[in-house]
């Protein structure tokens, strides 16, 4: 999963950075409205947190834009403002969450979350499943023939976008885009390893093996 942070603030913006790759997901990040206006209409995200107060392009105004051009992207604001009016602003412009400043981080990744079950309540409610293989959105844990996996953070993200593409031969460049937060770099062999790990845990005990590697393509699960 990918976040897109649009936040001028350094501080702000390295304290929520570090939190979100702790917990697994990839991060996007502009310090202006411009920058972060681009990058929402331009590259896939999963989600975007806004700051209101932002130079060159105001975080309502974004969001307007974003909304003019048709672009559901989920996006929840941050904001110093506390006033109802404030907060009445930012949602008709079409934000769908309004969160201020300061804040606790695990209220974020809450809302964060919910955003994103929100959209994609259709396709995959609660679980995302393959064969007896079973990842709980809600309580991230993963399950195989009924038994816990124990998996880190990026593990479970590299996980669940295996498995939001099931059936469906992945590259690696496709891989560092939605799972880790930096371009593919060929030189690199992070995917490899990791993919390795996930196998370990999640293939090495079962007859059945899941994660496939479909030569100078990618990888498949399925």
């Amino acid at each position: 999963m990918k976040i897109l942070l649009i936040e001028d603030d350094p501080r702000t913006a390295s304290f929520i950075i570090k939190g979100l790759r702790q917990e697994g997901f990839a991060v996007d990040h502009a310090d202006n409205g411009e920058d972060g206006l681009h990058l929402a209409i331009e590259t896939q995200c999963d989600a975007a947190i806004v700051d209101v107060m932002l130079p060159r392009v105001d975080g309502v105004t974004l969001i307007e834009r974003l909304r003019g051009e048709g672009i559901g992207l989920p996006v929840l604001i941050l904001s110093a403002r506390s006033s109802v009016e404030d907060r009445v602003r930012g949602l008709q412009a079409g934000a769908d969450d309004y969160l201020m400043k300061p804040f606790a981080f695990s209220e974020l990744l809450a809302r964060i979350h919910a955003l994103l079950r929100r959209a994609h309540a259709q396709a995959d409610p609660v679980n995302l499943l393959a064969e007896d293989l079973q990842l709980d959105l809600i309580r991230r844990r993963v399950f195989r023939a009924g038994t816990e996996i124990e998996l880190q953070p990026k593990e479970f993200a590299l996980l669940e976008y295996l498995l939001r593409n099931k059936g469906r031969v992945v590259s690696k460049a496709m891989i560092m885009e939605h799972v880790w937060d930096y371009n593919f770099d060929p030189q690199t062999n992070v995917v490899e390893a990791r993919i390795c790990r996930l196998r370990d845990k999640i293939d090495r005990d079962f007859e059945r093996k899941l994660i496939k590697t479909v030569r100078g393509m990618g990888y498949v699960l399925e």
